[in-house]
């Protein structure tokens, strides 16, 4: 959404701006507009398909794609004439050179396989503490002793209950003044040497001042935001309005919003550990989340929030789970007997965020003749109809 703002506004350059939330929705847009425009920028989608072959644009049009989703389709990448990528000069993609894949039709050819420390502001310390991934999973806190734990925290910086659960700005100005450092000290006891996250902040008028952190959260809570009915393109729409410091009721509305649903988050997490719902089946882990768990969590924070967290949840049981991928199935249509699955890959200290999962359910729901609906940006979330059990087996030898 920065992007979109600011990306045409500094050169004055007209434009039409269409949110889109799937393939479906570019094909309709593009089908819309490509009589009209000759140049189309894509904003987090596009990279990870052949774009020309979906879209089967003129060879006039031209695309520039500005996109982190991993791995990038081939053909993006050796079309440089119609596919322009907009990427960072270190971005390394992994692919082979042109003439090791794309040979001439006489030559010889062979088959073969490829195998949270948030922040929201004005936060009460308490609930942040206890709702942001990493302290959660850290300190467990889906059990007695994690409870027992963080009191121990709480006492070792010298602040009673009472204290911790006052909001920020109603706080002792002496406490205050030392937080962060009584905060890091302790911290570092308990072996949460990374509870600082580096990010900058805006200070305006007499009270106003945001995190970036804070307004992304806002912003994405607005973008998934279920509570009233409306299509995605309004929710975008609010989305991209919070970023004005014209609209600030509506920042503080997101990030209102945004709390919510980290306890949301926070409690499903803690509800799945707690009943054994999260499993290992093999060569990866595996949970199904019953529909009662995640009423108050919207169906969109499972791609960006939930995820995660279950994930990082998941890999403080044992030092093996670190090495695992995870896959989350959750029902989504009850009458339509369909359910969501989404995959995330281990964890990995490197930034490479290739997630090869999306490849692995195409390959297990092709091999099963499962019907599927593979409409989402990201591959690795895919729509799944009826038997999950046959996807599953075929799954779990896929990756063994």
């Amino acid at each position: 959404m920065c992007n979109s703002n600011a990306l045409f506004h500094c050169d004055q350059v007209q434009y039409t701006l269409v949110p889109v939330i799937g393939w479906q929705d570019l094909g309709t847009a593009f089908l819309e507009h490509k009589e009209q425009f000759h140049y189309f920028v894509l904003i987090n989608c596009g990279a990870n398909v052949d774009l020309l072959e979906t879209l089967q644009p003129e060879e006039d049009s031209i695309f520039f794609i500005c996109d982190t989703h991993r791995p990038m389709d081939v053909v993006n990448v050796y079309n440089d004439t119609q596919v322009k990528r907009m990427i960072k000069q270190d971005d390394y993609l992994g692919v082979p050179s042109y003439d090791d894949v794309l040979r001439d039709e006489d030559d010889e050819e062979e088959g073969g396989e490829d195998s949270g420390n948030e922040s929201v502001g004005g936060s009460v310390c308490y609930t942040s503490i206890c709702n942001s991934s990493y302290t959660s999973c850290n300190f467990k806190l889906w059990s007695m002793h994690g409870q027992k734990k963080l009191q121990e925290f709480l006492a070792d910086m010298g602040l009673t209950l009472k204290q911790v659960k006052q909001k920020f700005n109603s706080m002792d100005m002496s406490i205050k003044e030392n937080l962060r450092e009584v905060i890091e000290e302790s911290s570092n006891k308990y072996g949460m040497k990374d509870i600082r996250i580096q990010t900058f902040g805006v200070h305006f008028g007499f009270k106003n001042r945001f995190l970036a952190n804070d307004v992304v959260h806002a912003a994405v809570a607005l973008l998934e935001n279920t509570e009233k009915v409306e299509s995605p393109g309004d929710n975008f729409i609010k989305a991209l309005g919070c970023l004005s410091r014209s609209n600030l009721e509506r920042l503080h509305g997101g990030i209102d919003l945004a709390k919510k649903k980290l306890m949301a988050n926070q409690q499903t997490v803690a509800s799945c550990i707690c009943t054994n719902l999260l499993l290992s089946q093999g060569p990866f882990l595996y949970c199904y989340l019953l529909e009662v768990l995640f009423l108050d969590v919207p169906l969109g924070s499972f791609a960006s929030l939930l995820l995660m967290s279950a994930y990082a949840c998941s890999k403080t049981r044992n030092k093996h789970c670190k090495l695992l991928p995870l896959v989350i199935a959750a029902p989504m249509d009850v009458e339509k007997g369909t359910v969501i699955v989404l995959g995330i890959p281990p964890e990995s200290e490197t930034s490479d965020k290739k997630n090869f999962l999306g490849c692995a359910f195409e390959k297990a729901a092709e091999s099963t003749s499962s019907r599927t609906l593979h409409n989402h940006f990201d591959t690795s979330i895919i729509e799944l109809k009826m038997d999950r059990t046959k996807f599953l087996d075929a799954l779990i030898t896929l990756l063994s």
